[in-house]
Parts: structure tokens; C-alpha cells; sequence
């Protein structure tokens, strides 16, 4: 299998990016990040990613429509021979557009188990959770088709819900098993095992 190429999308931390880059820089994933593209500028993604001497781009969505904002995105991706769109905290809805460009090779991770809180972002999934009394939460990687958290699921990963876990707590728990199931699923991929 040769080398799979990914590009990352992003608009916070990149704490799962950051577990794809170990695992490549470890040599336990035969992987290269093409480019990581945030449409915040000050996101903490592009700075882990600088830090691996990664290429990076800043697109600004101010005063566009998501169609426009997700054409000037594949514009610079497809300067890359791209296999993989991984969505890591990019907090935007794809257009089908988009979608279509890339069918069935786009990557999100959601902090739940899905069905359950789809459509739900970042704190208020790991509130929920804790609000409606869930005794099991984890996270699910899928790929990413026209609805909202409603693509093939490839993978889920549970943890306990404690009776004195927090959002925050959540989050961490939830975290460490995206980390660990992003590195899973694209071994997957690269040995065509998807």
C-alpha cells in the first residue's frame, strides 16, 4: 500500500491531529499530512502543526457562503493527491458540494456514541450526556456524507460515565479514545481494511 496522503481540516486544538502525528513520526502509521486549513487564524491546530513543520492555510469564511468558503477549500485541495479529508474540531457544516468532491474519503470524529447527540458540537454533547443520565459515552469516527453526524459509522469507542464526572472529565476520557481510534481507523485504511 503506498503512502496515504491526508489533509486535516480544523478549527481549535488538534489534540487528535497531534496522535496522527506521532503515530507517523513513530512509524505505525505510513501516512503524510498534505496540509492542515483552519478558518480561524489563531487556531491552536495550525500552531501544532507548524511545530511539525506541516504546511498550513488560514482561509477566512467572514462574508462568504458556505459554497463559497468549501470551493476556495478544495481549490487548495486538490493541489494535493488528497486520499483522506479528516475533520478534527472543525466546527462547520460541509456543503453537499464538498461532500461530493471527495465521496466517501472524508473523516469526522463526534463525542458520542452515534445516533445519540448527533448534530451536537464539542461541551453541550458531554453536558447532555451527563444531564440525560447516560451511564456510557465514548466517541465514533464516520465518514461524512450530506447529513449532519449521519454518515457509516466506522468505529466507536465506549468509556463509563462516573457518578462524579464532569463535561470537562468527559472530555479528557472522550479525547484519549478519539486519539486512539483515528490511529486505528487509518491503519484501516492503509492496508484497504475499511
Amino acid at each position: 500500500m503506498a503512502t496515504l496522503h491526508l489533509a486535516i481540516l480544523g478549527s481549535t486544538m488538534g489534540t487528535d491531529m497531534q496522535a496522527i502525528i506521532d503515530a507517523i513520526e513513530k512509524k505505525e502509521l505510513d501516512a503524510k499530512i498534505d496540509i492542515v486549513i483552519s478558518n480561524k487564524p489563531d487556531a491552536y491546530i495550525l500552531e501544532r502543526a507548524k511545530k511539525h513543520n506541516l504546511k498550513t492555510l488560514f482561509i477566512d469564511n467572514k462574508n462568504k457562503t458556505r459554497e463559497e468558503f468549501d470551493e476556495e477549500v478544495l481549490v487548495e485541495l486538490k493541489k494535493y493527491p488528497i486520499d483522506l479529508i479528516i475533520l478534527i474540531g472543525y466546527m462547520r457544516i460541509l456543503s453537499p458540494a464538498f461532500v461530493r468532491a471527495f465521496p466517501n474519503r472524508i473523516l469526522n470524529v463526534h463525542p458520542s456514541l452515534l445516533p445519540a447527540f448527533a448534530g451536537g458540537m464539542d461541551m453541550n454533547v458531554h453536558e447532555k450526556v451527563i444531564k440525560t443520565g447516560m451511564k456510557e459515552t465514548g466517541c465514533t469516527i464516520h465518514l461524512v456524507d450530506e447529513g449532519v453526524d449521519t454518515g457509516k459509522i466506522l468505529m466507536q469507542k465506549k468509556c463509563s460515565v462516573e457518578p462524579n464526572d464532569t463535561a470537562e472529565t468527559l472530555k479528557i476520557k472522550v479525547q484519549k479514545l478519539e486519539r486512539e481510534a483515528f490511529v486505528e481507523v487509518l491503519k484501516k485504511f492503509e492496508n484497504n481494511n475499511v
